[in-house]
């Protein structure tokens, strides 16, 4: 399961400051910040790493940024923050919408991988009483992840109305394909690990029940098998319940 984080704000100093008014002023200085969050993203070690890594930089990076955060959107209509930069975040995405017969700005994110909230405080732009109530005026939505029954996303946010040009949309598009990557390759990592690891404990309680049980190595693993289905618990759980039982005999 994701794990919820508080993310600080960090300076990454080789990078310009877009919320400090530092402006990319051509193609080159943005391939060489781009060429730096790349490095930042990919040298971290588990999916929540990256995604505290990425905000951080979303803020740093994207025009008109001031706050930013990464979410999970259900196909049920749920949202849950899992990382964010300042407390603002989290409570403004977890407040109910206003209008409930009204879709809320995110939701669009199922059929384009950028959405603009232009003004939160104006009803007649697809407003969002909830954000204004944060004082946030304006958002970037944009696509991380997508799979069939959910998205991930990084939004970013300003208190200022109409923070987010075209400009912003073109970094932030080129940022969150970073980011991607980086979140896609960790995640691989993280599992092949997690693979690894479940392969070993598995092995080593099939060692355990051929010495105890007196079979050989194909019944112990099916002994495993049947007692994982008869307890509807997962093999790998089960496994480390034979190990740690043997290692406190």
């Amino acid at each position: 399961m994701l794990k919820r984080f508080v993310v600080p704000a960090s300076d990454f100093p080789e990078l310009p400051c877009a919320s400090e008014g530092d402006v990319l002023t051509d193609d080159l200085e943005l391939s060489e910040a781009l060429t730096v969050v790349a490095r930042h993203l990919h040298e971290t070690d588990t999916p929540d790493h990256t995604m505290r890594t990425a905000v951080r930089l979303a803020v740093r990076l994207l025009p008109g940024a001031e706050h930013a955060g990464i979410s999970v959107i259900e196909r049920s209509g749920h949202r849950r923050t899992i990382a964010w930069t300042d407390e603002v975040v989290p409570a403004a995405e977890g407040r109910p919408a206003a209008d409930r017969h009204r879709t809320p700005y995110w939701e669009h994110l199922w059929h384009t991988p950028v959405v603009h909230l232009a003004d939160s405080e104006n009803a007649d732009e697809d407003g969002d009483a909830a954000l204004a109530a944060a004082g946030l005026r304006s958002a970037l939505a944009l696509r991380l992840r997508t799979e069939k029954r959910r998205l991930t996303v990084l939004t970013a946010y300003s208190g200022k109305p109409r923070a987010f040009d075209a400009t912003a949309t073109r970094i932030g598009r080129l940022f969150t394909a970073h980011a991607s990557l980086a979140l896609d390759s960790v995640t691989v990592r993280e599992q092949l690990t997690e693979a690894m690891r479940t392969r070993d404990l598995i092995g080593q309680a099939t060692g355990i029940l051929m010495e105890r049980m007196n079979i050989d190595a194909a019944e112990a693993f099916d002994s495993l098998v049947r007692a994982s289905q008869r307890e509807n618990i997962k093999l790998r759980d089960l496994a480390r319940r034979v190990v740690d039982a043997k290692r406190a005999d």
